[in-house]
């Protein structure tokens, strides 16, 4: 057995574990252990990189493959032929649209007569004649006016067109409007608003040419309200514009002006017609 001076000395010789440590730290071969742990750490990082991007890399080729890209056709669409025009010209007039039959290619009446069917149609108001219009006129029906069996006109507010109804041997011609805008003007220092009357009336003054008024001038006028007239405008956009009264297209303006004769009854109505005519009547 080892007396007590052997084991004081067995305990000075022996050194403590964590001297031990730190003795393992500072020799050579742990240096190496740790710069080897490294390198395997940043060599399996680097690979688990490679094999992301790979992968990501073969998912897109696979969706490349599976869905190839569409192009765009350019190709323009194809113009319409002489023959198809005068078609569709003899369709709107079958119809009941004003437009004359006479005229070659395009021209005013037909792209007068064509936005009015396309409002009536609750088509797009381009007024420009392709395929996919002649197929709709094709396949339309003639619109129905609202009253039949005596000569008179009808304006619709809300399709912005005009009925003339059984007037000179025609059941029905239609042409587009432009009424009352909505919007306040002032005129003569009084400010009022560009509203269209509803109602039935009766046309009580006309006149030939070209009438210079204050908000502007007026072809061939049809008065039938005050100063409120249905008469021709160069500007008749498929939309309401005018301070109230009824722009038509002047190609037209000169024999509406003929045939719409004094006393010849006017039916102006927006959303409920049948109310707003017998309210204007029992006035």
């Amino acid at each position: 057995m080892l007396g007590k001076m052997g084991i004081l000395q067995w305990l000075s010789n022996c050194t403590p574990p964590w001297r031990m440590g730190n003795q393992i730290q500072q020799s050579p071969f742990y240096s190496l252990i740790r710069i080897a742990g490294r390198n395997i750490l940043a060599a399996a990082f680097a690979l688990s990189v490679i094999v992301t991007a790979g992968a990501a890399r073969h998912d897109r080729q696979a969706n490349d493959q599976q869905s190839p890209p569409v192009r765009k056709s350019r190709q323009p669409a194809r113009t319409l032929s002489a023959s198809e025009i005068s078609e569709a010209r003899e369709l709107l007039n079958q119809l009941g649209y004003w437009v004359d039959p006479d005229a070659k290619r395009n021209g005013a009446s037909l792209r007068h007569a064509l936005i009015a069917f396309q409002k009536i149609e609750g088509r797009n108001r381009t007024g420009v004649l392709t395929r996919e219009e002649l197929e709709a006129l094709r396949a339309a029906q003639e619109p129905q006016s609202l009253e039949t069996g005596y000569p008179h006109i009808e304006v619709d507010l809300h399709r912005q067109v005009l009925f003339v109804v059984d007037v000179a041997g025609a059941p029905l011609r239609i042409l587009p409007i432009s009424s009352g805008s909505g919007e306040f003007f002032t005129e003569g220092g009084e400010t009022r608003q560009a509203v269209t009357p509803t109602g039935r009336f009766k046309i009580y003054r006309k006149i030939d040419g070209w009438r210079k008024s204050p908000l502007g001038s007026l072809y061939y006028p049809n008065y039938f309200y005050y100063g409120v007239a249905i008469h021709g405008n160069p500007s008749v956009p498929s939309r309401p514009a005018s301070h109230g009264c009824i722009r038509i297209p002047m190609f037209a303006a000169r024999e509406f002006n003929e045939i719409a004769t004094i006393g010849m009854v006017v039916i102006v109505y927006d959303s409920d017609p049948l109310a707003e005519a017998d309210a204007a009547e029992t006035e």
